[in-house]
């Protein structure tokens, strides 16, 4: 007679990221999970990085990477559905931990009713409440057992509270360091343009982006520019926009790329690019930015009377100075973008200056440690209490 022993169900983990970079570091801690844990089952809201990396994603975060008031305001439906789907998924399967990536707007909500049904929460990315909207330090105190921050002054921006912030370093080294070790050698005439991963990007940055790089090439013919794309889709997007622009004859050729950035950044001696997270990786991989943005008029009519900072680049804000020059709104022209593109590249007014300025920020950062591996630690340990 053989008797029946039961296994102990294994821990689930849940890693919840709604765009393109919470999805990359929710894919690397979701590897060193299963490193320090080969059992561990996870799951949750993610894209294709975190699917590979082997979590079973309910819902595919591809598309969620919406930017402004206004445009949130309009997918609503679309979000609270989503929402609805993963509490009672939460519900259902009661995870040991959920990691929250990021994502305040959602995310926010989803550790409130997570809290509620009695479920761990650890928020991996500090959200920006030092920008903006900071009653949400005392709603993240409530409903989250640990803040992992990202960047070292953001700790202290949770000491009024009981929650326990740490400083864990940024994901981005353990991503970039290896591809800075390959010594891929700097062309001094190569310019990126990086107008951003969202179709709405696109449209607002491109056209200027691209007119700032005719002036350029006017002043300077050896100069030679590439449009980096984040993946086919938005490409196609992009090239169609580039086809119906009025340049003038003596335009350059652009050459394009597809899911090659990190790669070209290394190549480039400078680069116009959007705000966001593609700055930061610009910054560690040592190339001078300029930064621009530009965001739908009541979405920038709202941002101007919510957010009170003195920059928009988080290497500035890191640095306290400014590192990367910002082109905002109606500041993002042409001929801003040329001047002060010209300024950093090799030879410019201000390009040792800058590159000075970029090691400040990697020591600021910290870079020898791998982040990844700490947080699941982390993790794991929320796991077994």
């Amino acid at each position: 007679m053989t008797v029946e022993t039961s296994q102990p169900k294994p821990q689930t983990c849940w890693i919840v990221a709604g765009e393109a970079s919470g999805d990359a570091y929710g894919a690397a801690l979701a590897t060193a999970l299963r490193t320090a844990q080969p059992d561990i089952r996870l799951a949750g809201m993610g894209a294709e990085k975190m699917r590979a990396a082997g979590v079973e994603t309910y819902i595919d975060s591809a598309e969620l990477g919406i930017v402004g008031f206004v445009e949130v305001f309009r997918h609503l439906p679309m979000f609270f559905r989503l929402f609805r789907q993963l509490v009672r998924r939460a519900a259902e399967e009661r995870p040991e931990v959920v990691v929250l990536i990021d994502y305040p707007g959602f995310n926010l909500r989803l550790a409130k009713k997570l809290h509620a049904l009695g479920i761990r929460v650890v928020w991996y990315v500090s959200p920006q409440v030092w920008a903006w909207k900071r009653n949400r330090i005392w709603k993240l105190a409530q409903f989250c057992r640990r803040m992992l921050c990202i960047f070292p002054f953001e700790p202290q921006c949770y000491a009024p509270t009981s929650l326990k912030a740490e400083f864990v370093g940024h994901p981005l080294f353990e991503q970039l360091n290896p591809l800075k070790e390959l010594g891929v050698r700097r062309d001094t005439n190569l310019v990126l343009l990086l107008p951003g991963s969202r179709r709405q990007e696109i449209l607002r940055l491109l056209p200027d982006f691209v007119r700032a790089a005719c002036l350029l090439h006017r002043q300077n013919a050896a100069l030679r520019f590439e449009i980096a794309m984040p993946r086919p889709a938005i490409q196609e997007i992009a090239q169609e926009l580039l086809a119906k622009l009025d340049l003038p004859d003596d335009a350059p050729e652009f050459s394009w790329s597809c899911g090659q950035t990190r790669e070209r950044m290394l190549a480039a001696s400078a680069a116009i690019a959007a705000s966001g997270t593609v700055t930061v990786e610009a910054a560690m991989l040592g190339l001078p930015v300029v930064v621009a943005y530009r965001l739908g008029r009541l979405t920038w009519w709202l941002a101007r009377r919510l957010v009170k900072l003195p920059y928009i680049s988080i290497t500035n804000l890191v640095c306290e100075t400014t590192v990367f020059e910002e082109f905002l709104q109606d500041e993002c022209t042409p001929e801003h973008l040329a001047s002060a593109t010209a300024k950093i590249l090799p030879g410019g007014s201000r390009h040792y200056e800058c590159m000075r300025l970029l090691d400040d920020f990697t020591c600021r950062l910290g870079s020898a440690e791998p982040v990844s591996p700490k947080v699941a630690n982390i993790v794991l340990e929320e796991c077994r209490k």
